[in-house]
């Protein structure tokens, strides 16, 4: 809940507001309304993700895990191991595999792989931008594939450690710079949008102090990030967060989140994943 009230609908402010009225602002600005976007699209599905994973098991069931911390993959391959599990998995075993998978050679592999990504676009609706969407994603993806490398990371980034390396840092930065331009054509109205939104962030003011950057949202994402990474060997980012403080402080947490989404969550929104 906390994910999806206090990240992902205060973030959805702002990048609806740059979004809607993207000619309005320099590139710096686009930027920030983009990432903004990809933390709301992130918090938005993986939180209710969570929720109806937490509500069934109030009642007994247990659902598939759906999110893996995904913008802490290394490379795009990695990434859609980790993103939206429960669709990937069933492209993987009711398409890509009955379509010969990687048996049938380089060629027979490319063609499958774009036909996932394109029918994963086509999944989200009928419109131009989606299929845009998921051929970047194939097309961030072959080099991947023709090297052999679309498997190399399978572990949890900086397994046993505090911090990354800064090659595991800057490949984690590369691979959310390439979502996160992706998610402009997810995100745009038209095609025409989007190529304006691109074309809008190469603007002279690329480098100038965003008109858009309110820092108690940042504050929240850095929070939020940080959570995360402590709990990325975990199914969830708290699952044992906590677990060894007493038990006041411990319940004081608990408390402390419920109070945050109260008192700090953003504007309502809906559910962006419902329209599909």
């Amino acid at each position: 809940m906390f994910t999806k009230v206090v990240i992902a609908d205060n973030c959805a402010a702002y990048a609806n507001a740059v979004f809607n009225n993207s000619d309005a602002y320099a590139g710096s600005s686009l930027v920030v309304g983009v990432i903004f976007f990809s933390f709301q699209v992130y918090g938005d599905f993986s939180g209710y993700s969570n929720i109806a994973i937490g509500t069934a098991k109030l009642f007994g069931f247990e659902l598939m895990r759906n999110f893996a911390f995904p913008y802490f993959s290394r490379d795009i391959g990695e990434f859609w191991r980790r993103w939206h599990i429960s669709l990937s998995t069933w492209f993987r075993d009711y398409v890509y595999i009955p379509l010969g998978g990687s048996r049938g050679g380089p060629l027979m592999s490319l063609r499958n792989v774009f036909v996932i990504f394109l029918i994963s676009g086509l999944w989200h609706g009928a419109n131009w931008t989606f299929v845009v969407w998921g051929a970047l994603n194939a097309v961030f993806f072959l080099p991947l594939l023709l090297l052999n490398r679309n498997r190399t990371y399978t572990d949890t980034v900086a397994t046993g450690r505090t911090l990354p390396t800064l090659r595991e840092l800057s490949s984690m930065m590369m691979t959310f710079g390439l979502t996160t331009f992706a998610w402009i054509f997810f995100r745009a109205e038209s095609i025409g949008h989007a190529v304006s939104y691109v074309a809008g962030i190469f603007s002279p003011a690329l480098f100038a102090w965003p008109d858009v950057l309110p820092l108690d949202v940042v504050g929240l994402i850095a929070l939020f990030v940080a959570l995360e990474w402590q709990g990325r060997h975990q199914s969830y980012a708290i699952a044992d967060f906590g677990l060894k403080w007493p038990r006041p402080v411990r319940w004081a947490l608990y408390y402390g989140i419920c109070i945050a989404i109260t008192a700090i969550g953003g504007e309502q929104q809906d559910f962006i994943y419902f329209q599909f």
